[in-house]
């Protein structure tokens, strides 16, 4: 019972996630997710997945780049990155938390080309974090 409940929020954490970052005008691929991830197709940012994922890394946080749908990009750059909630759930995240990691997020990819803002940013995630150990059930 446990699990289907974590399956659950896994899935309300995403659906909120994705919400949030559609009113900061982030191109989620298909409109939102039904699952526990979601494909942002970052070229309306001008930034590469390479790059955000790299910028996001500096701030602890980890996504993967991913090519979207007519990527003009090749699959070592792409124009996308994906992000899950399965991980953030674990540590005990709820719906109510999503905000702030998407605004974690943004401010890493608007501020990718500034290492201190990112080292800032970093700092703010592991505060937030630091009551939350891995693989809390």
């Amino acid at each position: 019972m446990k699990f289907l409940h974590y399956m659950v929020q896994v899935k309300n954490n995403a659906a909120v996630m994705a919400a949030a970052f559609m009113e900061k005008g982030y191109e989620i691929i298909s409109g939102g997710t039904d699952n526990h991830m979601m494909l942002i197709d970052l070229r309306n940012k001008n930034i590469t997945g390479k790059d955000a994922e790299a910028a996001l890394g500096k701030a602890d946080i980890t996504v993967n780049k991913n090519m979207v749908p007519f990527d003009d990009k090749s699959p070592f750059v792409t124009s996308g990155i994906r992000v899950g909630t399965a991980a953030i759930t674990t540590r005990g995240l709820k719906e109510k938390d999503m905000q702030q990691i998407v605004d974690f997020i943004d401010a890493a990819i608007t501020n990718h080309d500034s290492d201190s803002k990112l080292d800032e940013i970093a700092i703010m995630v592991n505060s937030m974090m630091s009551d939350r150990p891995l693989f809390v059930w």
